[in-house]
């Protein structure tokens, strides 16, 4: 594993994909390293502008590459469930629930939850369930679901969800992350109890150059302090095509367990994919299904396959 890189990746040909956020950072770079073994990726995008450029760019970085573009918000259920509706493949090899927002100002989705649980978790919950059967149905499927070593700043509240008591970004923006391993613990467990063999996985980048870090104080014009996150993006941090190799890892090395969770080998921050330590508390059969239970309630997206 501690040389292990894009080269490394099996050959992809005659397999579907589903990468959320495909259409930058991360996702691009999963999206497009995926589709150069062969595989034919849907990049999963809430803006059909971007998500059309990103599968322009790729196309041009990969002639003859297999790619298509989904609508997918995943702050709109609706949209969530007209993706999976729409989705026009009898197979699904890999779904790589990747999008996410960091550390924004208290807001809510279109259907009224905490903008980060909503977004991170709850979305890529009811993604996932909606997609479920065609996973069931496809031999050597995974789910990985793509956290961050920032969930060990705070433990989910079950009780206050979606933030309503006290708000705070970035222990709003840790408690999604940990609900993101949550759910592949609980996902593992529901797969293993029903003899299903697809492999529910997690993995983080450590600390890589997207998008992702500035969104918050751009959207609140914080102008010093989206100067101050772009130097840290430059001096600090591995590039997107680095951050991305734990989430490939994860998603087709064949010695990958369930449940597990892999990231940068250098203290979770940076270098080759490797295990990654993880809050015990994400690994609480108890709150994992305390979390499902209230997911599905709030979500209307109930795993019928899985139910214990």
């Amino acid at each position: 594993m501690a040389d292990w890189n894009t080269s490394d990746i099996p050959d992809q040909r005659g397999r579907v994909v589903v990468v959320t956020g495909a259409n930058s950072g991360l996702g691009y770079v999963t999206a497009r390293e995926l589709a150069r073994k062969g595989a034919r990726v849907v990049l999963a995008c809430r803006s059909e502008a971007r998500g059309a450029e990103a599968g322009d760019r790729l196309a041009a970085e990969l002639p003859g590459a297999e790619v298509e573009f989904g609508r997918l918000d995943l702050g709109d259920l609706g949209s969530v469930r007209d993706f999976a509706a729409w989705f026009p493949y009898e197979r699904l090899d890999l779904l790589v629930n990747n999008a996410g927002v960091m550390a924004l100002p208290y807001g809510t989705t279109a259907d009224g939850f905490e903008t980060q649980f909503g977004v991170n978790h709850l979305g890529h919950f009811a993604l996932t369930g909606l997609l479920l059967p065609t996973l069931l149905g496809t031999p050597g499927a995974r789910v990985v679901t793509v956290s961050s070593g920032m969930h060990a700043l705070a433990n989910i509240d079950i009780d206050d969800l979606n933030g309503e008591r006290r708000y705070r970004r970035w222990i709003a923006y840790a408690r999604s992350k940990t609900a993101n391993l949550l759910f592949t613990h609980e996902l593992t467990r529901r797969l293993a109890a029903h003899g299903s063999e697809v492999l529910a996985a997690a993995a983080h980048p450590g600390y890589a150059a997207t998008n992702l870090q500035t969104a918050g104080v751009r959207m609140e014009g914080r102008r010093a302090a989206e100067r101050i996150v772009q130097l840290g993006n430059r001096v600090l941090a591995q590039p997107a095509e680095a951050g991305a190799l734990p989430v490939l890892y994860a998603a087709t090395a064949p010695e990958v367990r369930p449940d597990s969770f892999t990231g940068p080998s250098f203290a979770g921050w940076r270098g080759a994919p490797a295990p990654s330590w993880r809050a015990p508390w994400t690994l609480n059969d108890a709150m994992g299904e305390r979390l499902w239970s209230a997911s599905e309630q709030l979500t209307g997206v109930t795993y019928e396959a899985l139910k214990v």
